[in-house]
């Protein structure tokens, strides 16, 4: 599908987007940090969004699927042509606002420290300029996305029908990231982001008195074994060249400081940069604990409580991206290829059933997920307008700097 998207001979100038467009990012974006809601709860936002996109003229589809997703549909006016899809996540952390701006969170417990308030305002910005200047040949399909946080959005939307009802030639998303500098891009073909599958492990022995440990069975050896042993997959399993990276985060037994406990609990985590690296970690987990079970005379389930894939950009989308990324930036600006990262991100999902390409934006600042984060108002117009020229250069649309100021 995507080599039906018109390739220009040579790339128009960045986008500019304008100071009074600019400054709306800035009041919606921390409108939204102010007002923060969990996944799958994003009504308000949710709400505000649909209010922005259908006072431009887009057609709106709200609660798409049935989840709090916003679909926001432009036709350009140059006639039939190519579709692009544009990504933002909505959703905030369960987690406390320590930051000391004005606009720090009025919930309690719930925060944006990882940036999602700045990318639904860029991807806002950058449907209030293609709105005003629609002079492209297609669509652009504007997808505010919930609950990335707990990476079940996306699913839930692809589930739902969502290139079904809004068929895309290629999909494209962002994310702030501090490991490049300030007015910098980076991207890479291939995996950017790491899968990630959360498992919990059972182990049920026999409780006893601590004195005398041979009339029980302490699934805490078993369980304290099988934690050092986990770690021989990375080690030994995974070929050097790929990566993986697996964390036993808590281990839990007991009640009492005398009594061998019946029972405890494994809970952790896998990142992988590759499908095979994902499929071999979690094959080599399961044998693992069947082995355990085995050794330690104990009842030991492994469950595997979610599971995304990688985030794998395909080479013609990551050109465009480094290409209209130049533009805006300035030559010398792209970092390509990025180091990826293993934090993971459910736009994988998005990227499995469609070519596209999934960037990092630079600035300078706390790291994500940091109790005091705040997004850096400086990212809004340069990622609205990457986006926007993204648009132009894919769908040979003029570029125009005319904006809405709402």
């Amino acid at each position: 599908m995507a080599d039906s998207v018109s390739s220009a001979p040579a790339a128009p100038a960045g986008v500019r987007i304008s100071d009074d467009l600019a400054r709306a990012m800035r009041g919606w974006r921390r409108d939204f940090h102010q007002h923060p809601e969990l996944g799958h709860e994003e009504h308000r936002t949710a709400a505000r969004v649909a209010q922005l996109l259908r006072g431009w003229g887009l057609a709106v589809h709200e609660n798409y699927g049935g989840t709090t997703g916003v679909i926001g549909v432009l036709a350009g006016r140059l006639g039939a042509g190519p579709t692009l899809g544009l990504r933002a996540d909505m959703d905030a952390l369960p987690m406390q606002d320590q930051g000391s701006h004005g606009h720090r969170s009025v919930h309690d417990g719930v925060a944006h420290a990882c940036g999602h308030d700045g990318h639904t305002a860029t991807l806002l910005g950058a449907a209030g300029h293609l709105a005003a200047q629609p002079d492209f040949a297609g669509r652009v399909v504007f997808i505010f996305q919930p609950a990335e946080e707990p990476l079940t959005g996306a699913k839930a939307l692809v589930d739902a029908g969502l290139f079904r009802d809004f068929p895309c030639d290629e999909i494209y998303g962002l994310h702030n990231n501090n490991c490049i500098g300030p007015g910098q891009v980076g991207v890479r073909v291939g995996a950017i982001l790491s899968a990630c599958d959360l498992f919990e492990i059972h182990i049920r022995g026999l409780g006893g008195h601590a004195a005398m440990p041979h009339q029980a069975n302490d699934p805490i050896v078993a369980g304290a074994a099988l934690v050092q042993s986990l770690q021989s997959v990375v080690s030994r399993n995974i070929s050097p060249f790929d990566t993986a990276v697996l964390s036993i985060c808590q281990f839990q037994a007991g009640s009492a400081i005398n009594v061998i406990a019946d029972h405890a609990v494994l809970r952790g985590t896998v990142r992988t940069l590759s499908r095979e690296a994902q499929a071999r970690t979690l094959q080599r987990l399961r044998e693992l604990c069947d082995g355990a079970a085995l050794g330690y005379g104990c009842d030991i389930r492994f469950d595997h409580l979610l599971s995304s894939p990688p985030t794998l950009n395909q080479a013609g989308p990551v050109a465009h991206v480094h290409r209209a990324a130049e533009a805006v930036l300035g030559a010398g600006q792209v970092v390509d290829p990025v180091t990826p990262l293993m934090a993971s991100e459910d736009f994988a999902y998005l990227l499995d059933h469609c070519p596209g390409a999934y960037f990092f934006l630079g600035h300078d600042g706390l790291t994500c997920h940091h109790p005091e984060f705040d997004y850096d108002d400086a990212l809004l117009a340069q990622g609205a307008a990457i986006f926007v020229t993204l648009v132009v250069q894919r769908l040979a649309a003029p570029i125009s700097s005319n904006t809405p100021d709402n």
